[in-house]
């Protein structure tokens, strides 16, 4: 046999050797939780927040090292993210790991700022030669052919016949495209 008499009598099955067991598991579960469970919970709560709150054009990293702007949100768990010229991801929103630039909220001022600068100060290329705006590349050679020779003319002309300019001039409005050819 393997156990001797004399531990076998020492041994006991006594019930007060449970109670310090007990309290000692106690302690541990408390330090656990205030050490690790609930700093944890209060990173989750705070994540959820995070995401939550994400917008359209807020700069992100992904939890996979993406970095990118926020072209569209759609829906509470996806978003669509630009992470280069044309290149756009969908994912999910949770795996947004960080926030690293916000986009600030347009102020009324802003907005009226924004549609003075949209707004032509004066007549537009497309008005001079007596074009819709946005017309087609046949609508402008046949527009140019009866206005070739007027000088004060010669800009309208020149921007709108070619279509990489016209493109340009189209998505910038004309106060915008006429700035940029000053500076």
């Amino acid at each position: 046999m393997f156990i001797s008499p004399a531990y076998a009598q020492a041994a006991g099955g006594g019930a007060a050797d449970v109670l310090p067991q007990l309290m000692l598991m106690a302690a541990v579960f408390v330090v656990f939780y205030f050490l690790l469970i609930r700093p944890q919970q209060k990173k989750v709560k705070e994540h959820k927040a995070m995401v939550e709150a994400l917008k359209r054009g807020d700069r992100v990293v992904t939890s996979g090292g993406l970095i990118g702007t926020i072209q569209r949100i759609v829906s509470d768990r996806e978003a669509v993210l630009e992470v280069g010229d044309g290149v756009r991801v969908r994912i999910m929103r949770a795996m947004i790991s960080e926030v690293m630039a916000k986009t600030e909220p347009l102020a009324a001022d802003d907005k009226a700022e924004k549609a003075e600068k949209k707004a032509p100060a004066g007549p537009t290329y497309w008005s001079m030669l007596g074009l819709p705006e946005g017309a087609g590349q046949a609508e402008v050679d046949a527009a140019i052919e009866g206005k070739a020779g007027d000088a004060s003319l010669a800009e309208a002309i020149d921007t709108l016949k070619d279509p990489v300019k016209r493109k340009l001039y189209s998505r910038l409005g004309h106060a915008e495209f006429v700035a940029t050819l000053k500076d």
